[in-house]
């Protein structure tokens, strides 16, 4: 028992990141409009930005010790650099420096001052780095070692009045044992008792002890700190130049563009993926067709030589003949979903003449007899054809006297009814002849394929499902919108046929639809209107609810 062939379940996350980023990529403008305005800021910032210098100078933070030689001797001992961080940055210091600066004739108010400075503390250590940033470098040299100075200066100062506070207290508290000291002294003269000796023994060793204290204080060494590293005038500018702003411009528009493309993704009402048209339709992918370099040499791919067109349109013939569905009937309908029909048409013909390589009898019918073009574009490998014997008791409408041949070199032939203007489209679609047209799919080894106007532009196509139950949708995956397949899995499920599958095509450009619209004009084809409008735009501009009302035809255009 053999199944329809169904649409692959591809649902893995590689896939779906692939087919995402595929679809940000669609909107390659606003791409490179992120990036240009990245690269546009980067370079406004690195060129209109004033040039400034930075000077660096390292200090080494020391506490005040009386032999910094000893064994045991720790430098840090009291120091919080935290706190002392916090004091390089003090109004107090940027007052020093101002006034040590406006002896150099650059004055500066300690406020400014300190804007440019920036004090750091490396990990694990007792060094304070001074970088100050200025307009010139030796500006910034002269602050930085100004500010570097001012820190040890005040630093200085303060220890030296922590020492003199200190001998202020022991000084206080020895003045008086040196008066009871006196006395007792004078009372040894008069009594020699041995409390008084006692006590003035005890009077002294105090006095010894604070002398001591008063002494080890004065010999103290008072150097905050050495300046291991004096700034130097920088010879380039900080920040980052323009290579580098230039690098992160394109970055950062790139991150734009990639957020401009995902919000107009996530509003584009048009298909996203093949995927997702694949699913929504509920049909299988029958093939992509390749963008070929180049302007065509006709409407028909094979017979000219091997190319990637041809061997897909071959691939798309194989594998509706060993569908189960297709084969049952041999019947096609091929249309696209709306606006220009011009790649439907190519594979109508090109599939044709796929079939009629391997062997089959193939009955083209065009079934647009509202801008029949089929003929036109065939050209002279199109020649008049026997019509059958039952078409000579017609009254000359179509699709009387249509027939044709159309030899395909190499290939062989098939049969093309072409598509003529009539008066009323629904009474020609639906006629006897035409009915009698499609029932020979019933022979053996014969295959009809119906080429038909785009499903939601006109109901010519619905009006021909009853009697061709398989269709073919093709179209560009990034011009037909998520509702517009949905309506046509609807109304071709209502009207009793099914979707065989689905044929993509590259689509043509704006230019490429331009230039095929004037060319129709020139030759004065049928596709050339002489109300002056095109029936591209009418397709194109077609209200959807029109789709099951058969639009009313010019009646003179019909009866030329």
């Amino acid at each position: 028992m053999t199944h329809p062939i169904r649409p692959l379940e591809d649902q893995d996350e590689p896939a779906l990141l692939r087919d995402q980023f595929r679809q940000l990529l669609r909107y390659r403008e606003l791409l490179a409009a992120g990036v240009l305005v990245g690269l546009l800021g980067g370079g406004y910032l690195a060129l209109s930005g004033e040039a400034t210098y930075t000077a660096t100078g390292t200090v080494l933070v020391r506490s005040a010790t009386a032999d910094p030689f000893a064994t045991g001797a720790s430098a840090d001992k009291g120091i919080n650099i935290g706190s002392e961080r916090q004091t390089a940055v003090s109004d107090t210091v940027g007052d020093l420096a101002a006034r040590a600066l406006a002896k150099d004739a650059d004055r500066v108010d300690a406020g400014d001052l300190l804007a440019g400075l920036q004090v750091t503390n490396p990990p694990n250590t007792l060094t304070l780095r001074f970088s100050y940033t200025g307009e010139t470098p030796e500006q910034a040299r002269a602050r930085a070692e100004a500010l570097a100075d001012a820190y040890l200066e005040h630093r200085r100062q303060r220890t030296e009045e922590s020492i003199e506070n200190m001998e202020q207290g022991y000084r206080a508290q020895l003045e008086p044992l040196e008066e009871k000291r006196d006395l007792l002294e004078e009372q040894a003269g008069v009594s020699e008792a041995d409390d008084v000796s006692s006590a003035r023994a005890n009077l002294i060793v105090s006095i010894s002890e604070l002398s001591r204290k008063i002494s080890e204080l004065r010999a103290l060494d008072t150097t905050p700190g050495y300046l291991n590293q004096k700034p130097v005038a920088p010879t380039e500018p900080t920040g980052a130049g323009l290579p580098m702003l230039l690098g992160l411009g394109g970055v950062v528009g790139l991150a734009l563009g990639l957020l401009l493309s995902w919000v107009r993704l996530v509003f584009d009402p048009s298909v996203r993926s093949p995927r997702e048209l694949v699913r929504s339709l509920g049909a299988p992918l029958l093939g992509t067709l390749p963008r070929e370099r180049g302007a065509p040499d006709g409407l028909l791919a094979i017979g000219r030589g091997s190319s990637r067109l041809a061997e897909e349109y071959r691939a798309v013939a194989f594998r509706l003949a060993y569908d189960p569905a297709f084969a049952e009937t041999r019947r096609l309908l091929v249309t696209a979903p709306r606006g220009d029909n011009a790649a439907a048409a190519g594979a109508a013909a090109n599939l044709a003449a796929a079939f009629a390589e391997m062997g089959r009898d193939v009955l083209l019918v065009e079934a647009d007899l509202r801008t029949p073009s089929l003929a036109r574009e065939l050209g002279s490998a199109a020649h008049e054809a026997r019509p059958p014997r039952w078409a000579a008791d017609e009254d000359g409408a179509w699709p009387s006297g249509s027939r044709s041949n159309v030899d395909v070199p190499g290939s062989g032939a098939f049969t093309l009814v072409a598509g003529r203007r009539v008066d009323n489209v629904p009474r020609a679609l639906t006629s006897v002849p035409v009915g009698r047209i499609v029932a020979e799919a019933d022979r053996p080894g014969t295959v009809v394929i119906v080429l038909a106007p785009p499903v939601l532009a006109y109901a010519d196509a619905v009006a021909l499902v009853d009697r061709v139950t398989g269709v073919m949708i093709v179209c560009d995956p990034r011009e037909v919108h998520r509702s517009d397949v949905e309506r046509i899995r609807e109304i071709i499920s209502a009207s009793g046929g099914s979707v065989l599958g689905v044929l993509l095509h590259p689509g043509r450009g704006r230019i490429g639809s331009k230039e095929r619209k004037k060319s129709s004009r020139r030759r004065g084809g049928p596709a050339a209107r002489t109300d002056g409008h095109d029936p591209d735009d009418l397709a194109l501009t077609g209200d959807p609810t029109e789709t099951l009302g058969l639009r009313a035809f010019d009646a003179s255009a019909g009866r030329r």
